[in-house]
């Protein structure tokens, strides 16, 4: 696979924020996804929130797995530290890496495919466990490295374009991480910044395991009616040696809606998206009336966007552990080995 750096030059006039950083300082390379995806607008609002946020690079650590989702993080924060890991591992390489360094922000990208099948166990354990964190799921509903099979998060009922219909239920992970016990529950769509932006903003400054859903548009294997996520179905293999495709650039999907009413959003094939924005009275602070909500909006065939759920006062995985508080990369040999003396009293202790 080909890489593409951005040129290292920026225009003088592009605007610093307070720590100094251009909007450009947040980037990373060039994407190689198809020209339209929403992993792009979602790699564009996670550059803006940081922008905005006025966050040192060197203090946001990415990590990812395996995935159209999981590639995004090298188009993003090319300045920061940065772990790729195998698919559905990623919560347990960040839970080890934030439990070594609580200093830095965790910020971990995932999608449907590496999050609600290979990597299901491991996404419920970082969530019950209270990993301090910003988990965001690109959800297209399909597979898009290996040409378009369903995922666990497809719609049952939702017919291929030859016609192939998908019976398993759905893995709702909104409703799942509600479950789970997450301190910061969101959902939005790739196309709507203006909700998605402050989105990431908050899950950032959230204390405790934040988590985004984001529903991300495959612009390449959701041509067909009949799925939420509108999304092709497998295409057929040959036996060529090669298959080759040619996927034409389409024009990313944007919206712009108002709290409490309902957007249909038309897709590129000319399936639709039914997006409510969550009213201005809705209460986020109780989870129970939550699951209600979304199972009451579900029943309609609507896909609630927004803040669902935040807890102000959540505690993390440090706070549970009576972890020390530096950073254990910055403790002593002494420290880090207190003797045999300290290891008979703990065996003692355990008799």
């Amino acid at each position: 696979m080909t890489y593409i750096a951005k040129p290292k030059f920026r225009h003088p006039d592009l605007e610093p924020n307070t720590r100094g950083f251009t909007r450009r300082d947040y980037e990373g390379k060039v994407s190689t996804l198809c020209a339209g995806c929403g992993h792009d607008s979602i790699s564009a609002a996670i550059i803006q929130a940081v922008y905005e946020l006025d966050l040192e690079p060197h203090r946001i650590a990415k990590l990812s797995g395996i995935g159209c989702s999981s590639k995004t993080p090298d188009y993003f924060l090319g300045l920061s530290h940065g772990f790729n890991s195998v698919h559905g591992r990623m919560p347990s390489v960040l839970t080890g890496a934030n439990l070594a360094n609580r200093d830095l922000i965790y910020l971990g990208v995932s999608g449907d495919g590496d999050s609600a099948s290979i990597g299901f166990g491991q996404f419920a354990h970082s969530i019950r466990r209270a990993v301090n964190m910003v988990y965001i799921v690109e959800n297209n509903g399909v597979y898009g490295l290996t040409k378009g099979q369903f995922s666990a998060t497809s719609d049952k009922g939702s017919k291929s374009k030859r016609g192939v219909v998908n019976h398993d239920a759905p893995i709702d992970l909104v409703t799942l991480a509600l479950d789970l016990g997450a301190t910061y529950v969101a959902r939005s769509f790739s196309g709507d910044k203006h909700q998605l932006v402050p989105l990431i903003k908050g899950a950032i400054l959230h204390h405790g395991a934040a988590f985004i859903d984001c529903l991300s548009p495959c612009v390449a294997f959701n041509n067909h009616e009949g799925s939420t996520k509108a999304y092709d179905y497998i295409r057929n293999h040959n036996e060529a040696v090669n298959r080759l495709d040619v996927i034409e650039p389409r024009e990313t999907i944007e919206i712009d809606h108002a709290p409490g009413t309902l957007e249909i959003v038309t897709q590129h094939d000319g399936s639709k998206l039914r997006l409510r924005k969550i009213h201005p009275e809705y209460d986020p602070s109780d989870r129970l009336d939550a699951l209600a909500y979304l199972a009451e909006r579900q029943s309609k065939g609507e896909i609630v966007t927004g803040l669902l759920y935040v807890d102000p006062g959540a505690q993390d995985l440090h706070d549970y552990q009576n972890t020390v508080a530096a950073p254990l990369n910055t403790l002593s040999d002494s420290q880090l080995v207190p003797g045999s003396s300290a290891l008979e009293k703990i065996n003692a202790s355990l008799r």
